[in-house]
């Protein structure tokens, strides 16, 4: 038997057949903030949150609060992918940690929902598409505007051809945070194995609690709301990877901090567009209807794509433009998660691809990494295709 068969067999010996009335079982690794908001959505459509997983007991004890009565506890992941009673795992863990644990819970015969970014290197993303591929497992990446009504309906603008040719997308997000958490450990913490792939260093709580702010661990709030930002333009413009990524940004303004909230992202792309993304993190507080931006920038209409709107705007030579096509819908974002979760539970079901495949992750991906290092080493960078590494 050769490698292949052996991990589909083994993979699917670990797997549960779902009938059409079986409750989905999971577990939830990484039990902070957003995991507990992920256990309470599935839960909420009618998951098992079965069990909870996190290295951090404060954290561990908040989860088995939010999860299902009777959900079981863990302090090592692995002992989760040996629990044949789980159908799926949430990963929800920092970033740097992403991959590992795909890999890692595909292999097991488990279906996966990933917080984004799916990895933190590129090649990371890679493996992860190799081993999702190879298993035939659903993983669903957590950029759930791809399962929004509101993005869903500008999407189908966009493919209408009104727009004529594009060949610049501008995007956005702005808002205010004022410092990095002071808090401290309130309980035990095996930092060793929160650390994990990333460099080995002393327990220190700065890190654990703000690790969105260190590289070691992610890319700060350049990278977190790239990903969702990115991945619409991708996904609207039908683009798998760029050609170039250049990345600017100014000095760290949060103290202790190691990642920039000013910064500025120019994508270069095959399909013969420029697309930007600014963060600034030190403007002033904005409502979420009002804090984030893409424009598409055609030679016939523009159309505009907020959080909760979308506006469509014919070329005109009025002084106030008026939209053609509008949608405001307040609010609507807070069902965005919700449908991207059924939307995983349906393919768990339908062993169909997701909205938000592995390979969509990995293009995200791509940018993103180019992105980190292109502001850390203060240049342009170019994407081989075919030798798949950056160059430059």
């Amino acid at each position: 038997m050769d490698r292949r068969t052996f991990i589909l067999t083994t993979a699917a010996a670990q797997s549960r057949i779902l009938g059409a009335n079986d409750r989905i079982r999971a577990t939830i690794i990484g039990a902070g903030g957003r995991g507990r908001y992920l256990t309470a959505q599935f839960k909420e459509l009618g998951v098992e949150m079965a069990g909870v997983c996190d290295i951090y007991e404060p954290n561990l004890q908040a989860g088995l609060k939010e999860a299902s009565t009777g959900a079981k506890s863990f302090t090592d992941y692995k002992r989760v992918l040996e629990d044949k009673s789980m159908d799926a795992v949430i990963v929800a863990t920092p970033d740097h940690w992403h991959s590992r644990m795909v890999v890692d819970a595909v292999e097991a015969g488990k279906d996966v929902y990933v917080e984004k970014p799916m990895a933190h290197k590129i090649d990371e993303g890679f493996d992860v598409i190799k081993a999702v591929r190879r298993t035939r497992r659903v993983v669903q990446v957590g950029m759930q505007r791809r399962s929004a009504e509101l993005f869903l309906e500008a999407k189908k603008i966009m493919d209408s051809g009104k727009l004529g040719e594009i060949r610049l997308v501008t995007s956005a997000w702005y808002n205010n945070t004022s410092s990095l958490s002071n808090r401290q450990l309130a309980g035990n913490l095996n930092w060793k194995q929160w650390l994990g792939p990333a460099p080995d260093r002393p327990l220190d709580p700065l890190r654990f609690f703000n690790w969105y702010y260190f590289w070691d661990y992610s890319g700060g709030l350049l990278i977190g709301q790239a990903a969702h930002i990115l991945d619409t333009i991708q996904w609207f413009m039908n683009s798998k990877e760029p050609l170039a990524v250049t990345c600017t940004g100014g000095k760290v303004g949060l103290p202790g901090a190691e990642v920039p909230e000013t910064a500025n992202i120019a994508i270069e792309y095959p399909e013969n567009y420029l697309a930007t993304f600014t963060i600034g993190y030190k403007a002033m507080r904005y409502n979420a209807f009002n804090d984030q931006i893409k424009q598409f920038h055609g030679n016939k209409a523009r159309l505009d794509v907020g959080r909760e709107w979308y506006s469509l705007y014919p070329e005109s030579n009025a002084v106030e433009m008026k939209a053609s096509v509008e949608s405001k819908k307040p609010g609507s974002f807070n069902q965005a998660a919700p449908s991207h979760i059924r939307n995983f539970m349906e393919c768990i079901r339908s062993r169909k691809d997701p909205n938000a495949p592995v390979e969509a992750g990995q293009a995200t991906n791509i940018v993103l990494c180019m992105t980190m290092d292109s502001l850390r080493k203060g240049r342009r960078l170019r994407w081989n295709s075919l030798a798949r590494q950056v160059e430059g």
